[in-house]
């Protein structure tokens, strides 16, 4: 029986990893619109304001697409709007309606709509690099010596591959479901990373366990 559910999770695992594969080769990364390439307009109202007027504004006239709202300047009197796209004539109905909204008198024609390029995977993740490969050896070193009756080799090349399995099965994941690549997902990999490191440390208490009372 545990034979057969091993096969199953197996087959499984496979497949999602197959289909994570297929989705990024066809369709990549879904990225936050942070991420993303991106329309931005940005103008002061010398005047405070609220981001959820703002919002809704934007909702009615970009048809509830997704946005960015930020507010900028020293005394946060500006606003920076961000789109996937935005069209001269949909910046002239938000200025219309941010002018009726707070009795301003902004010129649309004096507002200039900027592209943004697209962050790059890898520059979200090359930060991180170092710290989790000096992590994952000072780790690895660690369960060598503390599992050595276990055979440290046969330790040390199944903790690798656990790592690498848990990673590209997360990555498949979120490729598949579409979770946005983005501020969380630095904290995700590494929650995943923990989880998987206490499982298995875990497994391999019991085995030195079992192995003692059998010596």
């Amino acid at each position: 029986m545990k034979k057969k559910t091993n096969k199953i999770l197996i087959l499984l695992m496979i497949l999602i990893i197959i289909a994570g594969i297929l989705m990024i080769i066809f369709k990549g990364f879904n990225f936050d619109l942070k991420y993303q390439d991106t329309k931005q307009i940005e103008f002061g109202l010398d005047k405070q304001f609220s981001i959820s007027d703002i919002k809704a504004i934007t909702d009615e006239v970009l048809n509830n697409e997704p946005v960015l709202i930020r507010k900028v300047e020293v005394y946060e009197d500006a606003v920076n709007i961000t789109a996937r796209e935005i069209t001269d004539e949909q910046k002239a109905n938000i200025i219309t309606k941010v002018n009726e909204k707070y009795g301003t008198d902004l010129n649309a024609d004096e507002i200039e709509i900027a592209t943004v390029a697209h962050t790059k995977g890898r520059d979200i993740i090359i930060p991180y690099v170092v710290p989790f490969i000096i992590a994952t050896i000072i780790i690895l070193i660690y369960m060598m010596i503390k599992y050595y009756k276990l055979n440290s080799g046969k330790v040390l090349l199944k903790t690798i591959g656990i790592i690498i399995l848990t990673q590209v099965l997360l990555f498949s994941i979120m490729a598949i479901t579409r979770i946005p690549i983005g501020r969380l997902t630095i904290p995700l990999v590494l929650t995943v990373y923990m989880l998987t490191l206490v499982w298995y440390t875990t497994k391999l208490e019991n085995q030195l366990k079992t192995k003692k009372q059998e010596n």
